[in-house]
């Protein structure tokens, strides 16, 4: 029941405070409403509650107070009336209630010893002051004594007592010799807290006669003198060394009690040989920062404003050479009565409500009484309205009856608090306090605040008008604060014009009207500018503002934010500055301030001045390193770092770096920890645990960076539980049925301590699990192991140490190991776009199935047979991978007019699923390659004889040949174009009636259904007679090209002995052509060094026959291959093959010579027979004659050359279609319609030449160079 009662009290004394905070009135500062409104007696100066006078001049005791009407003053004295009437030696100071006490005429001050309290007290009720305690003070002389000199051997310790008379307050002491010279004190020698004077140990030099201690009374202004104390030090050889011992205090624990907010004052003073030194801690804990200080030599331990936190145990170490001895102190802090909420004024107007409320803290809890203009509120005049509830007077429904002062008493066995708080219930109409018709000025864009202080009881409400009879004001443009002050947050100039507050509470109404106008702001159209000028120089300053034509603008000037030099160069005009005859000392940076009524702007510029002569150039460098590194304010987790500066070297220092190492973990690598402006010489560091940290700082300057300074001293920070945790978790299976968690380990400083390990739990997601948690050592890795396939876990990893864990990780999803997919994609389709490209379809697999990580699909395809061949080929599968969740793809690079299959495999992590069932499409005809050769032989005076090749990719059925030809004079015009369509089953034809000895130009191509393939060229000349033509000529130029080289061969009829080049370059680019010469008179080079993937010219020249050369070829080389294939060109058992069929072919050339020379054949049918078919001819698996070679895992076959025997036609063959045209090697990238990413692989093996071969032998050189 008590409870109960005691929280319904609680409840309503909440919602009673709350009701104060919202009816409570202010009643303002306002010195005319203050002398009109009546009010109970405040007491607003007084003595001090321990108030120590000097017995030899007058006593004062203060008392003053205020009220309306004015308060009366009344005395007691211990606790009676003083009636000071019957005193003659006291006296009150009219309209005071101060006493003052006469003692310089006769009065004693011992006879005034007492506690005094006043009382003011008015009409509406009595405010009292403090007890006040009155003791004069004391300096009483020192007794006499006999004092015995002190005969001390060297080394021991010594102490000299002082011993003060008790004075009060207490005397200061200090020690002096006969000259009222300071005794010099150090580590060695210093004086106690009591005044005594100890000798840690005592040296030769302490003996003398005249040590005296002097007391010095600060109330009298007396200083007292013991009687001179004489020291003689007598030496014995060898002096002993002693470990430290404590003088004071004595044994090794002591304790001590000190008030809240006091000085705590510690001493330990040691004796010793060598003089011992003094440390501090405070046990479980550290001393507190900018509170601490250390004074006489560290013996004393100074703590200022102490709190109940400062309670502890303290302990001093004294320590030297041969020891240490410590001391703990045990210190209670209490606290005497101290204001938690001091009870505060109360205005309330009639049938308000209201609290009083007194709440104070103190060690031991203090107690709370309440008295009612001075009178215990048990035994005062009972008020219906008041209500006491421990430390709150709960007020309902007051009248003016009501108005009085109370006095809230907290006390306990240190000290008391008093304080007074008047309730006064008042019953007034609203009072405007703002002056009438008030002009406020602003700035455009500026906030407005348009004033109307307020008072009245009840509390009014505050209205704003603009105009005389506008409507009132709302809305966002403004705010209403509760004092009554109107906020325009950005005025306008049409915010200007007259507005009027109007206050009503039920007692009346009032109003005041205010005006507002808007200025513009004041600018600096014209500002000054950066300025170099020679010295002894001229230079001017332009400031040039606009501004309100009602505001009086001023111009200031300063020079580096202070104002202008007395100097008569300085000339200030209305709109600019000029300085006459510039000195360096007017270097610097010049300001123009411009300031209103309203508004202040400004503008600076730089004046740089620089010799008029040359001077010696200034030698900047690196700044030197700093030095003399100091480690102090030593925390847990941070300490202070400085340093002193090295020399800069001309270019001042723009930052310092201070970089640490580690010596725990990483010892020999430094860090960086911070980097600092170059004016900074000292640094806040913050630290990690169990590190042993040592810093060094680097100076930065324009220039560069200084060398390291020298390391600090080493501090090795405690150690802690983690602060952070591992970081990049990962929850990835690498088997089916496991879960590999991983992370990346913290580093060692990281660690915070010892112990270094880690919790790791997981659990699986969407399931109603509980976490599993194993702890690992050290390592950045752990195996779960018996887990579904492919399921979401969540996975977390915690660090911890021997001191604890770190705080509670996030959690990451992973998921177990994949499996490989269970199901094929279904419901395959293929759609055939053109004779190269087709467009597949599919049917997802459900998500389900996959049993991994979804990545995408696979699609491989190959070609079964080309339709216009009857022979199979070796099978080639390429792929193609499209990723995500595509459902469809597009096949680039398919040949015309051949069968297809494919199939389709969806890919997760783990690998591929099933194939798909094999599709079957077939691609439709296309055009056709070029004839794979153009020979004409057998020139008479009206004809030629022309023999071709089938292409070699006929993409169709051939349906027939096309033949243009046309002469050439000798200004190398082209004639009339004559055209002729050949079938397609012939492979040569003889032109007649041609015009003897004519050059001409001839163009072939084939045909199938679909058009006309790309066409070859070729040129030759009918003969002037029977007898072949001698001039010199380069002919039938072939080329052979692979990945980064190409084979070139030539036919020449000409001299012998005739030295060849080769010339080339990129097609189509305007580069010069790059020149190779031909050693010997080869009829073949080889060019290295080739691009892959490039389209080339070239050319064959002769040396020495002015201006003749081949005509151009074009061929382009293969496109790069991937790292993994393999060469057949340098497989040892191709060679050694090639070899043997080359010298093979020899042989059977040799022979045939041999029997031709045999045939008695005139030397232009000799030359005809031996250079009548140089092309190199592709070898046909099944006749055994060479072909073209290729890379074992070749996308494009090697380009094979024209043959031009003039030095005008060019020659190039189209390439196949191929993925390399989609992407980027082997891993083409193929963006047609953004649907995927293509890839394919495979061995592929060279189709068989097909079409009409030469019956004459290949030139055996040509065959050698198409297998380089």
């Amino acid at each position: 029941m008590m409870k109960k009662m005691s929280m319904s009290t609680s409840k309503t004394s909440l919602v009673l405070f709350l009701c104060q905070i919202i009816s409570a009135l202010d009643v303002p500062l306002d010195s005319k409403l203050l002398e009109e409104l009546s009010q109970p007696p405040t007491i607003t100066q007084q003595s001090p509650k321990d108030y120590i006078v000097d017995p030899r001049e007058n006593i004062v005791i203060q008392c003053e107070a205020k009220g309306k009407p004015p308060p009366s003053f009344s005395w007691t004295r211990n606790g009676t009336h003083f009636d000071i009437d019957k005193d003659a030696q006291v006296t009150m100071k009219p309209n005071s209630g101060t006493l003052v006490i006469n003692i310089m005429n006769g009065g004693k001050a011992e006879a005034y010893e007492g506690v005094y309290q006043c009382t003011a007290r008015n009409e509406r009720g009595a405010a009292v002051s403090n007890n006040i305690v009155i003791r004069p003070s004391r300096s009483p002389l020192w007794t006499k004594e006999k004092l015995e000199p002190n005969h001390v051997r060297e080394g021991d310790s010594l102490v000299l007592h002082c011993r003060p008379p008790v004075g009060l307050p207490p005397p200061i002491i200090f020690w002096m010799d006969n000259a009222f010279q300071r005794l010099p004190q150090s580590e060695r020698v210093s004086q106690g807290l009591n005044g005594d004077l100890y000798f840690s140990n005592v040296q030769p030099e302490d003996t003398r006669e005249d040590y005296i201690c002097y007391a010095r009374f600060n109330h009298t202004q007396t200083i007292q003198q013991k009687q001179p104390i004489s020291v003689k030090v007598f030496s014995t050889k060898p002096v002993t060394e002693r470990q430290p011992v404590l003088l004071t205090p004595t044994g090794s624990t002591s304790t001590k009690v000190e008030l809240r907010g006091n000085v705590l004052l510690l001493e330990c003073i040691a004796a010793g040989l060598p003089t011992p030194v003094i440390r501090w801690i405070k046990e479980g804990g550290e001393l507190p920062a900018n509170r601490t200080f250390f004074e006489n030599f560290k013996k004393t331990l100074k703590i200022i404003d102490v709190s109940e936190a400062d309670s502890g145990n303290y302990k001093c170490i004294a320590r030297n050479a041969l020891g240490s001895v410590h001391h703990v102190i045990s210190v209670t802090v209490k606290a005497a009565p101290y204001w938690i909420t001091a009870p505060r004024n109360l205005v309330l107007s009639p049938g308000e409500d209201g609290t009083l409320i007194c709440r104070a803290n103190g060690s031991p809890k203090p107690s709370i009484s309440w008295l009612a203009n001075g009178v215990p509120i048990a035994i005062a005049p009972e008020d219906p309205s008041r209500k006491v509830d421990g430390d709150t007077i709960i007020f309902s429904h007051v009248q003016e009856r009501s108005s009085a002062v109370y006095q809230c008493n907290a006390s306990n066995e240190y000290g008391y608090l008093l304080a007074n708080a008047f309730v006064n219930v008042l019953a007034e109409p609203p009072r405007i306090l703002t002056p009438a018709n008030k002009l406020y000025q602003v700035i455009a864009d500026s906030p407005a605040l348009l004033d109307c202080a307020y008072f009245g009881s009840p509390k009014p409400e505050i209205e704003w008008f603009k105009g005389v009879k506008g409507s009132i004001l709302r809305g966002n443009e403004y705010v209403f604060h509760d004092n009554g002050t109107l906020e325009i947050p950005v005025a306008q100039k049409s915010n200007a014009g007259t507005y009027t507050c109007v206050a009503r509470n039920e007692l009346g109404k009032i109003q005041n009207e205010v005006q507002l106008e808007i200025k513009d702001p004041t600018m600096i159209i014209k500002q000054p500018e950066y300025k170099v000028i020679q010295r002894y120089g001229q230079v001017s300053f332009e400031c040039i503002i606009k501004h309100d034509s009602t505001l009086l603008p001023t111009v200031t000037w300063l020079k580096d934010n202070d104002e202008l030099p007395d100097d008569e160069r300085f000339l200030v005009g209305k709109d600019n500055l000029t300085i006459m005859n510039v000195t360096d000392k007017d270097d610097g940076t010049y300001t123009c301030i411009v300031n209103t009524t309203l508004d202040s702007v400004s503008a600076s510029a730089v004046l740089t001045v620089v010799a008029a002569p040359p001077t010696p150039a200034i030698i900047y460098a690196r700044p030197n390193p700093p030095f003399d590194l100091e480690l102090t304010g030593q925390l847990e987790r941070s300490i202070d770092l400085s340093w002193i500066p090295g020399d800069e070297n001309n270019s001042p220092i723009t930052s310092f770096v201070v970089e640490f190492e580690d010596a725990l973990h990483e010892p020999g690598v430094w860090r960086y920890q911070t980097e600092v402006p170059g004016t900074q010489t000292m640094a806040q560091l913050k630290l990690s645990p169990y590190v042993n940290y040592s810093f060094r700082v680097i100076a930065v300057n324009r220039i560069g960076r200084s060398q390291p300074s020298e390391p600090s001293e080493q501090y090795l920070t405690k150690s802690a539980s983690p602060d952070e945790n591992p970081a990049n978790v990962q929850g990835i299976g690498s088997e089916p049925d496991n879960l590999v968690i991983t992370w990346e380990p913290l580093k060692g400083f990281q660690s915070n301590g010892p112990g270094l390990q880690y919790k790791v739990s997981w659990r699986q997601k969407d399931v109603d699990d509980e976490w599993t948690s194993v702890i690992v050592a050290n390592v950045s890795k752990y195996i779960v192991s018996g887990t579904p396939t492919f399921v979401p876990y969540e996975v977390k990893v915690q660090a911890l140490n021997d001191l604890g864990y770190a705080p509670e990780p996030s959690e990451v999803i992973g998921h177990s190991g994949e499996d490989l997919p269970m199901v094929a994609p279904g419901n395959v389709q293929v759609h055939v776009i053109n004779s190269t490209l087709a467009k597949v379809h599919w049917d997802p697999v459900p998500l389900k199935s996959v049993r991994g990580h979804l990545q995408g699909y696979k699609v491989y395809y190959w070609k079964v047979q080309s339709l216009s061949r009857r022979s199979r080929r070796h099978i080639e599968k390429k792929i193609l991978t499209f990723r995500g969740n595509k459902t469809f793809g597009m096949l680039p690079g398919l040949e015309p007019y051949s069968s297809y299959k494919l199939n389709v495999r969806v890919v997760n992590g783990k690998g591929e699923g099933p194939a798909s069932p094999d599709k079957i499409f077939k691609t439709p005809e296309g055009v056709p390659s070029s004839p794979s050769f153009l020979k004409i032989t057998n020139p008479t005076l009206d004809s030629l004889t022309l023999e071709w090749g089938s292409p070699t990719h006929p993409n169709g059925v051939l349906t027939s040949y096309t033949l243009k030809f046309q002469p050439i004079n000798n200004t190398h015009e082209l004639g009339p174009l004559v055209e002729i369509r050949i079938p397609a089953n012939e492979s040569s034809l003889i032109l007649k009636n041609l015009n003897y000895s004519t050059r001409y130009k001839f163009y072939f191509n084939a045909q199938t259904s679909v058009g006309s393939g790309s066409q070859i060229t070729e040129e030759a000349v009918t003969i002037m007679d029977e007898v072949q033509p001698l001039y010199p000529r380069i002919r039938n130029v072939t080329t052979a090209a692979a990945e980064t080289y190409a084979n070139i061969s030539w036919e020449y009829e000409g001299p012998d002995h005739a030295n060849f080049y080769v010339e080339y370059g990129v097609a189509g680019s305007k580069e010069d052509w790059k020149k190779e010469i031909v050693n010997g008179s080869r009829s073949f080079f080889v060019l290295k060094g080739l691009t892959p993937g490039t389209a080339y010219k070239v050319r064959v020249g002769a040396e020495g026959l002015s201006g003749f050369r081949s005509s151009e070829d074009v061929f382009e080389t293969g496109p790069a291959m991937a790292s993994r294939q393999v060469d057949i060109a340098t497989q040892g058992w191709f060679i050694g093959l090639m070899c043997a069929v080359a010298l093979l072919i020899l042989i059977l050339l040799i022979v045939c010579f041999i029997r031709r020379n045999k045939g008695g054949k005139y030397p232009v049918k000799e030359k005809e027979d031996a250079h009548a078919d140089p092309e190199i001819q592709p070898m046909k698996e099944d006749d055994g004659t060479f072909g073209e070679y290729s890379d074992a895992e070749d996308h494009k076959p090697l380009k094979k050359g024209s043959r031009t025997p003039s030095d005008r036609t060019v020659k190039k063959e189209d390439s196949d279609d191929s993925l390399v045209d989609y992407g980027e090697g082997v891993n083409g990238q193929f963006n047609e319609d953004g649907s995927f990413i293509g890839q394919y692989s495979g061995k592929k093996e060279k189709e068989p030449a097909e079409g009409n071969e030469s019956s004459e032998a290949p030139s055996p050189v040509n065959a050698m160079n198409s297998f380089v």
